[in-house]
């Protein structure tokens, strides 16, 4: 197996050169302010296929040799490595076929369909990563073709480490604080990888959704490991275990790796849209969301942060809000028993509801069989700091009222 050093990134490097543009380093303003230091976006949203996956793809089918390229090649992605995948393949006239879980958005799908053209076909299989990577095996054994790892392979683990020497170039000098997302380890073990060698002081963060820390899992557990639960709305992020290659160079690096909330991430995608005009997906404001969070660089230091990819698909904005606002203590859920009588919803209105609380659900069964019926209200605050008041006027309030907490199972039929 090929060395995952510094060498190995700089050889990529030259490889992409002319081929994957670099990416800007951006000033963030917001995030500055944040943690009263300066703070840099390396924003691989902007690159060629909106997501800094790319690198690792090209890196790896470029160096096949022409009997391996004529066979063709086969992946498994979330997303954004297919689309690396596709791309590299319609530029380099090889065949492929990218294999994707049906929780990967739509938009994904349509831009490696577009991105691979006639080299590339999509095949839609299993609920998650997983299930995709079981069937890109399947495929490479049963017809020979290449499999290309969406991070497993020190050949995308060094195109992938370009992201951050390319960043450190751009800055013109060695960051404090590198934070950048985690999922199978691909991006961060090729960062520690040239950072360890070329730039020894920086700080590196690696940031999990906390429904997907399988690199965390397999720092713990001495090797990777299988997670029992997965949330994949970090869809980006959301591997069930971390690679086998990238184990080992994550865990010898000294690298630190934290979570952070899928809420805390939707609150980081509508303040990068809101203030910043940067269309983030999940796993691309990852990084970003830890900052002040659970992420806190020294006052007046340096840090860059990698913004991994801009693939969102509009249609997924309305969850975005909504786990924002649960997240932020701004929206939550009632169950109310309403008594079966005239004017009991005008009361609660009027004797429960703040001046700047607003409901934004209200799903009501009637039971002629009984004195009361229930009803689940979803209510919005002006202000987390409103919830007390609302409660107490709850309790004082001749309906029954029982809060759904975020943990509860009935969250899972509201986001």
């Amino acid at each position: 197996m090929e060395p995952v050093d510094a060498a190995a990134v700089d050889a990529a490097a030259q490889r992409l050169a002319g081929v994957v543009p670099a990416t800007p380093l951006q000033r963030s303003e917001r995030l500055s302010a944040r943690v009263g230091g300066e703070v840099w976006l390396k924003r691989e949203d902007l690159q060629v296929v909106r997501s800094y996956k790319v690198r690792g793809a090209y890196n790896l089918i470029t160096q096949l040799p022409p009997e391996a390229r004529s066979a063709g090649v086969v992946c498994a992605s979330a997303g954004n490595h297919g689309q690396g995948v596709a791309y590299a393949c319609r530029a380099l006239g090889v065949r492929g076929r990218v294999y994707v879980p049906r929780t990967t958005p739509r938009q994904k799908r349509d831009r490696m369909a577009a991105l691979g053209g006639d080299e590339v076909t999509v095949e839609v299989v299993g609920d998650s990563y997983d299930d995709a990577a079981a069937a890109a095996c399947a495929d490479a054994e049963r017809t020979g073709a290449v499999l290309v790892p969406a991070f497993d392979d020190p050949r995308t683990i060094a195109g992938q480490g370009t992201v951050l020497r390319e960043a450190v170039e751009q800055l013109g000098a060695p960051p404090d604080t590198v934070v950048l997302p985690v999922g199978g380890g691909g991006l961060l073990a090729g960062a520690v990888a040239w950072l360890g060698e070329r730039s020894p002081s920086t700080r590196v963060v690696g940031v999990e959704p906390s429904g997907a820390p399988s690199m965390s899992a397999a720092l713990a557990a001495g090797g990777p490991v299988v997670l029992d639960r997965l949330d994949s709305f970090v869809d980006g992020a959301a591997v069930r275990r971390a690679g086998d290659v990238t184990f080992p160079v994550v865990r010898d690096s000294g690298a630190v790796l934290l979570t952070v909330a899928e809420g805390r991430v939707c609150s980081e995608m509508l303040a990068l849209y809101q203030s910043d005009g940067i269309i983030a997906e999940p796993a691309g404001a990852l990084a970003a969301a830890a900052l002040g969070d659970v992420v806190h660089p020294p006052p007046g230091s340096t840090t860059v942060v990698v913004l991994s990819g801009g693939n969102n698909d509009v249609s997924r904005y309305a969850e975005v809000v909504e786990r924002a606002l649960v997240h932020e203590g701004r929206k939550h859920y009632f169950l109310v028993e309403f008594p079966q009588e005239p004017g009991a919803l005008r009361a609660f209105l009027d004797d429960v509801l703040g001046p700047d609380d607003d409901i934004t659900l209200f799903e009501y069964v009637k039971r002629s069989n009984r004195e009361t019926g229930p009803a689940l209200v979803g209510i919005e605050l002006g202000r987390p700091e409103d919830l007390p008041a609302l409660l107490a006027r709850m309790r004082a309030a001749p309906p029954s009222v029982e809060q759904v907490p975020p943990d509860s199972p009935l969250f899972r039929f509201l986001l």
